[in-house]
């Protein structure tokens, strides 16, 4: 029966490498092609930039809150990816004597990560040129990363899976059917969610694979080190849309009233905890692997740490 799991396995992993090697991209060649972004179009969707709900802003407002909260979304990947990539290269070396199927698809893996960071980093580059001085992305990709790795196998590969389904549910279900973004910043997520598709794959497998390793007490351990993680991801949020917030308010103008710009530092935060929790966290497919993992307390716990995120 082991046998024949593990040839399922492989399978899949050889799978992910076929489809890696079937949509691959090159950032100039095939992402940017010599293009600007259009800044008289939105960034991000409204069903992720939820800013719909204040009236008070114009249509011309929500485009730049859009942009900014656009420009956030890439640099938050190159964060992730920072320690996505670090984490599943250890992760390949766990297979370097045994199945080098497996090895091969996670080498890939990193690699793509890498090039993902440069994509981002280089968007950035781009977008500063044309928005004013004054934008900040606060948190340091090194810094965080070294706290994530401090985590379990379990629960940094837990956080990784959640990520890398959002990403692919974010440009399937939001980004890919709005007509109205800027045909480089959808371009930007078409071709990124092509190869985060076949990395969520492979991270589902990985975690189910830390986690046959552990004894109950070990995974009762990983499942708060896994609530500790959301709850410095909260922490970089909360920072990072106050720092938008700011920014939004300094470059748009005009003035608004305490009661506006306090709706509106709430609305930026409510966004990222969606962005970058919740549309995970009640993504069925997370869903459902979270909860094959975990028991009814362990469940429980995850539920009651997420409740005032979820609020």
């Amino acid at each position: 029966m082991q046998a024949v799991k593990t040839q399922s396995q492989t399978k899949r992993y050889a799978k992910c490498i076929e489809v890696s090697k079937r949509v691959r991209w090159d950032i100039d060649r095939d992402v940017i092609r010599g293009r600007s972004f259009d800044f008289a179009k939105k960034f991000l969707p409204d069903a992720l930039s939820r800013m719909g709900h204040l009236d008070f802003l114009d249509a011309g407002e929500r485009r730049l809150v859009s942009q900014i909260q656009g420009r956030t979304y890439a640099n938050m990947f190159r964060l992730v990816e920072r320690f996505i990539g670090a984490k599943i290269l250890d992760q390949s070396r766990e297979h370097s004597l045994g199945d080098q199927t497996a090895m091969e698809a996670l080498v890939r893996l990193t690699d793509e990560e890498l090039k993902h960071q440069e994509l981002f980093r280089r968007l950035d580059a781009m977008m500063a040129n044309d928005m004013p001085e004054g934008y900040q992305f606060v948190p340091d990709p090194n810094a965080v990363a070294s706290v994530v790795l401090g985590k379990s196998t379990w629960a940094v590969l837990g956080l990784i899976c959640h990520i890398e389904i959002f990403v692919v549910s974010h440009y399937r279900q939001s980004i890919d059917p709005d007509r109205e973004l800027s045909a480089l910043y959808k371009d930007v997520f078409l071709y990124h969610a092509r190869e985060e598709a076949q990395h969520a794959i492979l991270d589902e497998l990985e975690w189910a694979r830390e986690n046959a390793k552990l004894s109950p007490v070990e995974r009762d351990r990983a499942v708060d080190d896994l609530i500790e993680l959301v709850g410095a991801v909260d922490g970089l949020l909360q920072i990072q849309a106050q720092a938008d917030a700011d920014y939004f308010l300094r470059i748009c103008g005009r003035s608004f009233s305490t009661d506006e710009e306090t709706a509106i530092r709430n609305a930026m935060l409510g966004a990222y905890r969606w962005q970058y929790i919740v549309s995970g966290v009640q993504d069925e497919r997370f869903a459902n692997l979270l909860g094959g993992l975990v028991d009814g307390a362990q469940a429980k716990r995850i539920g009651d740490a997420l409740a005032p995120i979820l609020q």
